[in-house]
């Protein structure tokens, strides 16, 4: 396996990324990329000048999964967004390898921090389906993963949480705010 630039002109890379949005956000956040042609959308955007688009390949160029970088403040801060595994591929060390690879990319660039905001929409966690005011540190800090949430995988990076966005979709389904240094 390898990590490389996604290039537009490879339509190929391009349309199995895509699919593998839509298959991979399916389950949980299915507003995310409901059709190939809001994926293909997606992909486009990603492929501007200041962003990062990174893809695992196999030997024979197969799509593996796919990982995107936005630089915000000034270069400072980049979001990690998006990032997607085959679904037959999860939990087998691929998406840690994006994460890492997207590391050493924002440091490249000079980038301070990586950050994410990782939907909580259908009761994945305890911060789901509830007032989270008052008391939101106090919430936050009690977390607990209840179905498979990611945030956890994100910690095990590295990542903490250093906020959440009340209600962000709705009543009770709020945005888990997590980030990462990675240069000085």
């Amino acid at each position: 396996m390898r990590i490389i630039d996604l290039q537009l002109d490879n339509q190929l890379a391009v349309q199995q990324v895509a699919a593998m949005l839509v298959a991979g956000f399916k389950d949980h956040w299915p507003d995310a990329w409901p059709e190939l042609d809001d994926a293909l959308e997606e992909v486009a955007a990603m492929a501007q000048p200041d962003r990062i688009s990174r893809i695992a390949v196999d030997d024979i160029g197969t799509v593996l999964g796919w990982i995107g970088g936005i630089s915000g403040y000034d270069g400072n801060v980049w979001e990690l967004h998006p990032l997607v595994v085959r679904c037959d591929l999860q939990g087998q060390g691929l998406g840690r390898a994006l994460v890492m690879d997207l590391e050493a990319q924002v440091q490249g660039r000079g980038g301070l921090t990586l950050q994410l905001g990782t939907d909580d929409e259908d009761g994945m966690t305890t911060l789901s389906g509830i007032d989270l005011y008052p008391n939101v540190a106090e919430k936050i800090m009690n977390i607990r993963n209840l179905r498979r949430h990611p945030f956890e995988f994100y910690q095990k990076l590295g990542f903490v949480i250093v906020g959440v966005v009340p209600d962000a979709n709705g009543f009770g389904k709020p945005d888990i705010l997590m980030a990462k240094r990675v240069g000085r």
